[in-house]
């Protein structure tokens, strides 16, 4: 425990020109007594720890003792501050590590770019989960990131909606914060699942996603995993969701829309790709300047529930049922309005 403050304290008095006894003692989270000790043993340790004397006083390092991170352009320096998520590095119990590590690069960092953290702190925030959305950080996160960093097989519980719960032997491979939700992308060893989720969250291949809030235990040990190199995280993720967005697709329905209609018709269904591509090869406008679109939807419930939020500026034409749901909704609003 010593060892570490020892070291956090020099590497705080070489981000910054002199630290006083109560600032060091306020960020090393012990006495004012403490800190005159550790400065005590740096200085016998061979690190050249001064202390001046007085009320402007404190502790410095002379003689220019540091280690420097030469090469880093100062867009550079301003990008590494920008490559942790807040959030995301406390739920994966990752926000010391990631807090001492700023706290060593910015100690290396040349004199010129001393000020490129709070640089780029002012300028940029990553703000992950949705709007109105209170962000969840599901309680088994920090095992399986655990497992995840150290390559460790893991089995685990996974809970799939309206089915039982099963047991998966996992291969952990990465992590994704999706919109204030956690999936897991994995490669599933032991026998291939049959469930809902080996469809809808991972396709047909050996690597699959599950969604953390589902995990309900995890269990690992010392049996670790040969990363197959050719995983691309980052391009699995992509091709697994747009995968995903296609095939909750499963219904269409053909609307009349205005052109404030059209703007709106992407944002309202969820701004995917396949309604943009139905609005693309809609053709042109009628006499009255509204656009025929088929548009692919979940459900007719959930079409329901997107498209009537654009009023008058859409009009259903198909299927019949949904086309009468429409209908009834026009005519209660009709007995209100008047």
């Amino acid at each position: 425990m010593r060892a570490a403050r020892l070291i956090k304290m020099v590497l705080l008095l070489q981000a910054h020109p002199t630290l006083t006894a109560p600032e060091l003692a306020r960020e090393l989270e012990v006495s004012e007594r403490t800190v005159t000790r550790d400065a005590q043993a740096l200085a016998e340790a061979g690190v050249p720890v001064y202390a001046d004397r007085g009320r402007a006083g404190g502790y410095r390092l002379v003689g220019g003792y540091r280690t420097r991170l030469t090469g880093l352009a100062r867009s550079e320096a301003e990008a590494l501050f920008l490559s942790g998520v807040p959030g995301a590095l406390r739920g994966m119990g990752l926000e010391d590590a990631a807090s001492a590590a700023r706290l060593k690069v910015s100690a290396a960092l040349l004199p010129s770019l001393k000020d490129a953290p709070s640089s780029a702190a002012r300028r940029f925030h990553l703000d992950a989960p949705g709007w109105w959305q209170e962000p969840e950080t599901p309680e088994l996160l920090p095992s399986v990131a655990e497992a995840v960093w150290d390559d460790r097989r893991v089995r685990v519980g996974y809970r799939r909606p309206g089915r039982a719960t099963v047991e998966r032997d996992l291969e952990p491979y990465g992590l994704v914060l999706k919109a204030g939700v956690w999936y897991l992308c994995a490669r599933a060893t032991g026998e291939p699942g049959s469930g809902d989720e080996d469809r809808a969250e991972g396709g047909e291949s050996a690597f699959r996603v599950y969604r953390l809030d589902r995990i309900t235990a995890v269990a690992s040990g010392e049996d670790r995993f040969v990363r197959d190199e050719a995983f691309d995280l980052p391009r699995f993720w992509a091709e697994r969701a747009e995968e995903f967005a296609r095939a909750v697709l499963t219904e269409t329905v053909v609307v009349r829309v205005s052109r404030a209609g059209a703007a709106r018709l992407p944002h309202v269904t969820g701004d995917r790709g396949p309604v943009r591509e139905a609005l693309e090869r809609a053709g042109e406008p009628d006499a009255e300047g509204r656009l025929t679109v088929t548009v692919p939807v979940e459900s007719q419930d959930v079409a329901y529930a997107q498209l009537l939020s654009l009023g008058p500026e859409l009009e259903v034409l198909a299927p019949p049922e949904l086309r009468e749901r429409f209908a009834g909704a026009a005519r209660g609003l009709r007995q209100l309005y008047g």
